[in-house]
């Protein structure tokens, strides 16, 4: 163990990495499993329990529902990628890590977590539509169409985040084999290699750009709509009523992008300011924290859901 920590050699692409968790923390970064262990917890079982009230109940088998299951769907994988790994970290300490199954991590993480923000853009459009056009909502917003929706989201993340391991692969030699971080992070991954990183670099940040950016313009520009059909209702009871469909929606894109926007402008411009455990901390919640609270959010907001999943428990309670 003591020579792999070591700096000052340099590795011909070494067949594992050392993950340390969040340096300068110790041993008590284990009291950190008391928070992502429930965080986990939680996506597991509220996005499971939402898939299956979804599943069983055939009334909500509707395009709305059908994107609602996407993005659990995505939550549960993207909770998955990191939070085992993260877990036995924080608990037990440095662990090693194969350099394949590094690459590997790294691409499900930024794919899903580009999915998730895609999933997002499309469930802003679909309201955008319900409360705009709701007459011809119907005929606008099928269940093929959000199929179709889901399988072009899913492709683009992939064809997207894809250039990320290649680009990391491309290298040879790496000056040490730690990562100072709970997973295997891109940037983290950059950091130790010998060579000329600008592309890595240059790539990383025109994705950030390009996807989340692009995103959250197009959530912006359907909630502008969205407010705009609202203002034109003639009573306060539509008003509420209009708004009431999209607050779970809102609640959400808060606890997606409000994380992650802090996140990243910490890494990019608070590197020599704000301390790097806190970076790390802040990254692992930005990815734990919308799984474990988009199922709770949508099953307290949306009626149908919590009523079917009331009968669902109720029902199990009577058998007992």
């Amino acid at each position: 163990m003591t020579e792999t920590l070591q700096f000052n050699s340099t590795f011909l692409r070494p067949a594992f990495f050392i993950l340390t968790g969040i340096p300068g923390l110790g041993a008590a970064q284990a009291w950190l499993t008391l928070v992502f262990g429930p965080m986990y917890l939680l996506a597991l079982l509220g996005n499971g329990a939402l898939l299956m009230v979804l599943w069983i109940d055939c009334t909500l088998h509707q395009p709305m529902f059908l994107l609602l299951a996407t993005l659990a769907t995505t939550d549960l994988g993207l909770a998955t990628s990191i939070a085992p790994e993260l877990l036995a970290v924080l608990w037990l300490g440095p662990r090693p890590v194969p350099y394949a199954a590094c690459l590997v991590q790294m691409f499900f993480v930024h794919a899903l977590t580009a999915v998730e923000s895609g999933v997002l853009l499309a469930m802003a459009c679909d309201r955008a539509v319900a409360v705009g056009r709701p007459l011809r909502y119907p005929t606008l917003v099928t269940k093929a169409r959000v199929g179709y929706a889901a399988l072009a989201l899913t492709l683009k993340a992939v064809a997207i985040v894809v250039p990320f391991p290649l680009l990391v692969a491309r290298f040879e030699h790496f000056h040490a084999r730690v990562i100072h971080h709970a997973y295997c992070a891109h940037m983290a991954v950059v950091e130790l290699v010998v060579g000329n990183t600008r592309a890595n670099n240059l790539y990383g940040l025109a994705l950030s750009l390009a996807v989340s950016g692009m995103d959250i313009v197009g959530i912006a520009g359907s909630y502008g709509l969205i407010a705009h059909a609202v203002l034109r209702l003639r009573t306060h009871e539509a008003r509420s009523k209009a708004f009431g469909t999209c607050g779970s929606h809102i609640c959400v894109i808060l606890a997606f992008y409000v994380p992650g926007l802090f996140s990243y402008l910490t890494h990019r411009f608070g590197r020599h300011t704000v301390p790097k455990p806190v970076h790390i901390v802040l990254s692992n919640i930005y990815l734990l924290l919308p799984p474990a609270l988009n199922p709770i959010v949508y099953g307290a907001r949306t009626k149908q859901i919590r009523d079917r999943l009331l009968e669902v428990v109720l029902f199990r309670k009577k058998q007992f």
